[in-house]
């Protein structure tokens, strides 16, 4: 290894060397400053240690969204709802919802960067039997080509 750095191209090897160094030495610094403590650091118990620490920035430069909590704020039922047709809006997903009570919110998750449904999204109501009815009913509905699988959203 020593030999290397005798020669000519061991000197190119050594600048190839300190480089790479200084690189990874002005990445740690950045993300120190600009990720809040850093990505680089194991997070708090419950957190997550690299690119997918609380606070990283994205591949964008904007910040991730918060963890979700374990329960909705407003104390409603979160229902997972898949399978749903990549045509089917949320006014849709709502009003099929809403037969069996009040909704809070629905929303179908879609790809950020082409705006496209995933196939899934979330419909939240606050009442415990209405989500029952809701589930029992429409689960296996078929809505636009698909059927629709519904059950208590699964929070991690």
């Amino acid at each position: 290894m020593i030999e290397l750095f005798r020669t000519n191209t061991g000197s190119a090897a050594m600048l190839a060397l300190l480089s790479f160094a200084a690189g990874v030495l002005a990445t740690c610094l950045v993300c120190k400053f600009a990720c809040k403590g850093g990505c680089c650091k194991k997070q708090a118990p419950g957190g997550s240690s690299g690119r997918g620490g609380a606070g990283a920035a994205q591949s964008n430069g904007a910040p991730r969204p918060p963890k979700r909590s374990a329960q909705p704020a407003d104390g409603s039922i979160e229902i997972y709802v898949g399978n749903l047709s990549y045509d089917l809006t949320e006014e849709r997903l709502r009003k099929e919802f809403e037969a069996f009570g009040t909704v809070n919110s629905a929303r179908i998750i879609t790809n950020r960067y082409n705006g496209k449904s995933k196939g899934f999204g979330f419909v939240h109501m606050p009442n415990a039997d209405e989500v029952k009815a809701a589930i029992a009913a429409l689960s296996e509905k078929d809505i636009l080509g698909r059927k629709m699988r519904c059950n208590v959203a699964k929070n991690s």
